[in-house]
């Protein structure tokens, strides 16, 4: 529950904080869902980690455009937007950082094993906390296009608060989730668990206890910020206290380069998506 009321937030930001709902059709809406689908589609298949809410933002944003131009976009909005896909992982980075400085002065005299025996426990924690923070942001931006749909064709009025998001919205983002992730994001897991930093259960626990924290501000706070950049800054920061050469720059180098090219490559497949849909006959 938790989860779903700070979820709304970022639901109604991507729903009808970055482009005018007026222009928003059914046309618009498959763009939209075009150009999230294949390019995220292409970044899981070659295990690179990206933003789906980016994904979903620049083919909104792309397919908008197409449609009615450049002033159907809220700039207010995507301000917020772009200042968080810095601000994330260097949020991610700060917290986990410092959450591993402070264990190991804390735990510096302790027995390795002992320590690894506490922490593989404590990430039963972390990782019901980071997950938390992960239902409270990835489900609901798929939810923001789903009442995005609904309030264009009148299906539903008003804002995106708990008595206007059907249940069964809710339920089926969340499995469809659940579903994805053991269907096709192992490459994705593999990558942040093994290929960016080598890991200790102390540094595991500090890296999504991190990234919860930020998380669950920024969900607060309504900005649909990406969980994938978040956690990555936090794996960053975790390798970083033990040496910089500890992390892998060259896969991190990739993983940057997919953020960069989220939204514009989305858009553009976004708006060649609405022209041809709406060339098909799709209102």
């Amino acid at each position: 529950m938790a989860a779903f009321l700070f979820g709304l937030h970022v639901a109604a930001t991507i729903g009808k904080g970055t482009v005018d709902p007026a222009v928003v059709d059914n046309a618009v809406i498959g763009g939209t869902l075009l150009g999230a689908i294949l390019w995220s589609w292409a970044c899981t298949h070659y295990g690179l980690p990206i933003s789906i809410s980016h994904s979903l933002i620049g083919g909104l944003a792309g397919a908008a455009v197409a449609k009615g131009g450049w002033y159907v976009l809220h700039a207010a909005g995507f301000k917020k937007i772009l200042l968080f896909i810095v601000l994330s992982p260097v949020l991610g980075f700060l917290a986990a950082f410092v959450l591993m400085v402070a264990f190991l002065w804390v735990f510096r005299r302790a027995h390795p094993i002992r320590v690894d025996r506490l922490f593989r426990r404590l990430q039963l924690v972390s990782a019901a906390a980071f997950s938390l923070g992960h239902g409270s942001n990835d489900a609901q931006k798929t939810m923001g296009i789903i009442v995005l749909i609904l309030f264009s064709n009148r299906a539903i009025t008003g804002h995106a608060d708990p008595g206007h998001v059907p249940i069964w919205v809710v339920l089926s983002c969340h499995l469809a989730i659940a579903l994805g992730t053991a269907a096709g994001g192992w490459n994705v897991v593999r990558t942040l668990g093994t290929r960016v930093t080598a890991l200790r259960p102390i540094g595991g626990c500090s890296a999504e206890t991190g990234a919860a924290m930020t998380l669950f501000v920024t969900a607060a706070l309504g900005i649909p910020v990406s969980t994938t950049h978040t956690i990555t800054g936090a794996l960053v920061g975790v390798g970083t206290t033990r040496r910089l050469s500890a992390v892998r720059w060259g896969v991190a180098r990739r993983i940057l380069w997919a953020w960069v090219l989220t939204i514009p490559v989305s858009a553009a497949v976004g708006s060649i998506g609405f022209l041809a849909l709406r060339a098909l006959g799709l209102k």
